[in-house]
């Protein structure tokens, strides 16, 4: 049978707490090694542990507290004669749960006094004497004075270096044991030991995989390119090196590394925390209170009340019956190229995932980080300039590489050596490659070019392309251009510019388009030393419509002029002022094949015709109206006058009278001569 006591030494300055068995010490426990570890560009780690278990061991292994959860969800067990019955770890607060139900507080533990004073009442035997604890307290002289509570009474004993006090309790020896042991651990409580039990008859391998939460692993390549303006065929060396940290807590020795890159959903969930549902209380229910009203005794009925208070009362009470005025409611508130790597690793493309297994072992401590090498290959390559911005003063230097490898290369930054005369071994600049799924090309700025100047320039400019005549409107095809125009002196060098350029939504290119992307549209040239000016052309159609005249004047043909005031709405008429000279301009800029010339052209000859008649009557017009003046003064002089005057008044009201009516007869004809040239112009539109 096993008999467990708590043992406490009276000599240390702290309790020190022993938990002996009678059986013998506990085996040693071992941890599960980490043989291999796969680091995703997901920020998640997966460590593989493996080692050989005797019969009725457990596997076990220290983690991170954060990782918990995830070893929870993720945890795989691989055990060829073994039986699982599960994973077991310390509560999430291991003081808290130690410390239920028993007198002690983790403060408790600050030394042997305050341990034996929070045990008081309980039973412990000390210097051959055996009683329930009373009272403990240091000396000057560094003994323990205990006081014991007897059957006979009181017994004070001092219990020296070397000595012990031994609880009776064997079981609250242990639980107090074991609360030690939970400080000690919650003192490194940023870890976990996690042990998976297995049940088996004999010794064999086994193997633990899970997933968790690490730092990314962060690619950096160097990247040689060849000089500019290099023969067809330049490759450019790059290689890549990982940047790996360690923090699992372990040692990695010896592990397979595998460096894989992609975006995997990933999830946490709190597993190890406990989750408790909040439930609606149920209140205790008992027998109601029993109200009663003393009496008073009786009142003398209250006195009648006036008359006009008593409507005032009447009308009050049936506003309240019928929910009348009320109170408002208050309102609501509202260098030079680094070495070769030992072996290239192996790169094993699956869909969406490419994963980079390093050939050799690696060994990383835990909380190191490392820089390990894990690619070297050769890539079609191409300096060239590049204009980003056709504002910029000077282009980019660039390098064009292509993606000739079977797998995907991930993001990350290279620094740019150069292979060739004066750039040999020499840092030209850093420049950031995007993910390049295989046969992919990406251009790398990684400097200014100084050297190469360039100016830009921008205009807008509209051309009449054809006409259509309709009634009462002329319907123009106008093609609008926009023009950005780049000069460029790259003071004697030859080799490849590329310019990027921005899509415009309904505008056509005139230039040549090599490519089309999140970067608008690439055009491509080639310097031979000489200075060159690049033209960029947009275009875009539309149409514009030019009215005869106002519509809302309605048919001109049915148009009186005595109805209308010509001199004021002449804009508004057939080849009045406006639409002629602006059709006029539309026919001159028109070219001699375009569609429709012919006919607008002699649309044009009839509002001219138009524009003449429609003057000869505003003539005619202004001669009515001036007649029309003369026959007013003569009747007023006829009116005026008497005698012989009045005679001769009378003649010339009749000259005035004849005057007139020829004025309005020769307006009328100019008016019909007017809206004659008005429906050849309409015919003209179908």
């Amino acid at each position: 049978m096993r008999h467990t006591t708590l043992k406490i030494a009276a000599g240390a300055a702290a309790a020190l707490l022993l938990v002996a068995a009678a059986t013998g010490a506990e085996p040693a426990r071992e941890e599960l090694p980490v043989r291999r570890v796969t680091l995703s560009s997901s920020g998640l780690i997966q460590i593989e542990r493996g080692g050989t278990l005797g019969p009725g061991a457990s596997a076990r292994f220290r983690a991170p507290v954060e990782d918990v959860d995830d070893i929870l969800k993720s945890l795989v067990v691989a055990d060829p004669a073994g039986t699982v019955e599960g994973v077991r770890l310390p509560a999430q607060d291991l003081a808290a749960e130690a410390f239920r139900g028993l007198p002690l507080r983790p403060e408790d533990f600050a030394s042997r006094a305050a341990l034996l004073n929070a045990l008081r009442g309980h039973e412990a035997e000390a210097g051959g004497a055996r009683g329930r604890i009373a009272e403990a307290a240091e000396t000057d002289q560094g003994a323990l004075r205990l006081v014991l509570i007897g059957p006979t009474g009181l017994r004070s004993l001092l219990v020296r270096e070397g000595e012990e006090v031994r609880l009776a309790d064997a079981a609250l020896a242990a639980r107090v044991a074991r609360a030690a042991e939970a400080l000690a651990a919650a003192r490194t409580a940023d870890t976990r030991e996690v042990e998976v039990a297995l049940r088996a008859e004999r010794a064999r391998e086994v193997m633990l995989a899970y997933v968790a939460g690490a730092p990314l692993w962060k690619p950096s390549w160097r990247l040689a390119v060849p000089p500019i303006g290099a023969p067809a065929g330049a490759e450019a060396r790059l290689m890549g090196w990982a940047v790996v940290e360690n923090r699992t807590g372990s040692d990695w020795n010896q592990v397979r590394l595998t460096l894989v890159s992609g975006e995997a959903a990933a999830y946490r969930q709190a597993l190890y925390a406990p989750v408790l549902i909040a439930r609606p209380e149920m209140p205790v229910r008992g027998a109601g209170p029993v109200i009663v009203r003393p009496d008073t005794g009786v009142r003398p009925p209250p006195p009648p009340a006036p008359l006009a208070m008593a409507e005032a009362t009447s009308r009050s009470a049936r506003d309240r019956v019928a929910g009348g005025p009320a109170a408002p409611l208050a309102p609501v508130p509202t260098m030079a190229p680094p070495a070769l790597p030992a072996a290239p690793a192996v790169a094993e493309a699956s869909a969406g995932r490419v994963a980079f297994v390093l050939p050799e072992p690696v060994s990383i401590r835990g909380g190191e980080t490392a820089n390990v090498p894990f690619l070297d290959a050769r890539l079609p390559a191409e300096r060239i300039w590049w204009v980003q911005d056709l504002s910029a003063r000077h282009p980019l230097q660039a390098v064009r590489i292509r993606n000739t490898t079977a797998h995907a290369l991930p993001d990350g930054l290279a620094t740019v050596y150069g292979t060739d005369a004066a750039e040999a071994g020499a840092f030209l600049g850093d420049g950031e490659i995007r993910a390049m799924p295989p046969g992919d090309v990406r251009i790398l700025a990684f400097a200014r070019d100084r050297d190469v100047l360039m100016t830009g320039s921008d205009r807008m400019a509209e051309e009449p392309r054809g006409v259509r005549l309709r009634r009462g409107f002329v319907e123009v095809e106008f093609l609008a251009l926009r023009e950005s125009a780049l000069a460029v002196d790259p003071k004697g060098a030859r080799g490849k510019l590329v310019a990027d350029l921005p899509r415009r939504d309904g505008e056509t290119p005139r230039f040549p388009v090599a490519a089309e992307g999140d970067f608008g549209l690439r055009h491509e040239a080639t310097l031979d030393g000489a200075p060159v000016t690049l033209r960029f052309v947009w275009e875009r159609a539309h149409l514009r419509q030019t009215p005869l005249w106002d519509p809302a004047l309605g048919d001109p043909i049915l148009l009186r002029w005595r109805d209308i005031e010509v001199e004021r709405e002449a804009r508004r008429l057939p080849g009045g002022p406006g639409t002629l000279e602006t059709l006029r301009a539309v026919l001159v800029r028109l070219p001699v094949d375009a569609p429709g010339r012919a006919e607008l052209a002699a649309l044009v000859g009839d509002l001219g015709e138009a524009r003449r008649l429609l003057d000869a009557f505003r003539a005619q017009r202004r001669a009515y109206a001036t007649a029309e003046a003369a026959l007013e003064r003569a009747r007023r002089a006829v009116e005026d006058r008497t005698g012989p005057a009045r005679e001769e008044a009378r003649r010339s009201l009749n000259r005035a009278s004849i005057e007139a009516e020829q004025a309005g007869a020769a307006a009328d004809a100019a008016w019909e001569a007017w809206q004659g040239a008005v429906q050849r112009i309409i015919a003209r539109g179908g």
